[in-house]
């Protein structure tokens, strides 16, 4: 029997991330051809309730109020307890971003339920959902099964395929009134330190620096290699602490898990907290002088030579690919 199940939309500067959709995809499979609801939290966010219906979501619940312009766990808990109130769902995804990080395990703990943090796969199996998660900075995988009750999940970026989008399809969008009160947090301003473009955590390219760029300005390289390549620009935690960039590129243990589908690591020697951020990207290019560097262990081409003379060389033929494909 099917099973209904809700999916949080999570809106950045007046879209929704990719995550969203990868999340409607989870819950599909979670549903086994139940109903999936897709949920909006947020102030002015009801136009955007119908992309999640043509990426797979059956219909749309709608949660606006001025509160809820920026995120604070607070608001959104009461937004998304009166929508599972109403609802009564079997199931719950939220994306493994830092809103889902944050906010599922209060969900979870108000509702008294287990939560599957950070799932990079799905399936069925016998008839129960099999979530895979890695464990050990993700040296080795674990699979968990929900055995009774309402199953609860969060989903890593970039991980899960969503549906093809379907202009076609069409669903019921309503709206929710929710008081939202005692705030114990209100955002007064959001100040952004990344730089514009990609979103790290959902690029499908990301070219990251290490100790080896030697400086601020050694960044401009991979700047130029990412913007050709349309990806994102991320950093070791050894080029943040020299001050060569800003602690929200940091890639790592410590700083943000990506996988994206080609990883351009540059002057990075492959520590493990580093490789704990992003062993799991599907292709892994590694450029170092250093012919023993530990990052050569877990590429899958390696290129040893000054990556200051290899990543414009890089930028130059991929310019000339790209040329030639249009």
């Amino acid at each position: 029997m099917g099973k209904k199940v809700l999916v949080l939309g999570e809106v950045r500067d007046g879209s929704l991330r990719n995550v969203s959709f990868e999340a409607i995809a989870a819950a599909k499979t979670i549903a086994d051809d139940g109903e999936v609801v897709g949920v909006l939290i947020g102030d002015a966010v009801k136009s955007l309730g119908q992309e999640l219906i043509q990426y797979g979501a059956d219909r749309v619940v709608v949660v606006e109020d001025e509160k809820l312009k920026q995120y604070t766990s607070d608001g959104f808990s009461q937004a998304v307890m009166a929508v599972i109130d109403q609802e009564k769902p079997e199931g719950i995804v939220f994306g493994h971003t830092a809103l889902g990080k944050d906010l599922s395990p209060k969900i979870a703990s108000k509702l008294g339920v287990g939560l599957i943090s950070d799932a990079v796969a799905l399936e069925v199996v016998d008839g129960e959902v099999v979530f895979t998660r890695p464990i050990y900075s993700g040296k080795a995988f674990e699979k968990k099964v929900v055995k009774n009750g309402l199953i609860f999940a969060t989903v890593r970026p970039n991980n899960i395929t969503p549906l093809e989008k379907d202009e076609s399809r069409s669903g019921d969008i309503i709206s929710l009134s929710v008081e939202i009160k005692d705030l114990r947090t209100i955002i007064k301003e959001v100040v952004r330190k990344t730089a514009e473009g990609v979103d790290l955590s959902e690029a499908k390219v990301i070219v990251a620096g290490g100790r080896g760029v030697k400086s601020s300005e050694g960044f401009e390289p991979l700047k130029e290699l990412a913007k050709v390549l349309g990806g994102a620009v991320g950093a070791s935690r050894g080029a943040c602490d020299a001050d060569y960039c800003d602690y929200s590129l940091q890639i790592g243990q410590t700083g943000k898990v990506v996988t994206p589908d080609l990883y351009i690591a540059c002057g990075i020697s492959g520590a493990i907290q580093h490789l704990a951020g992003m062993s799991n990207s599907k292709v892994i290019v590694a450029i170092n002088k250093d012919p023993e560097a530990n990052i050569f262990k877990v590429a899958d081409y390696g290129i040893v030579g000054d990556l200051f003379e290899v990543v414009p060389m890089l930028t130059e033929e991929f310019k000339k690919l790209k040329v030639a494909s249009s």
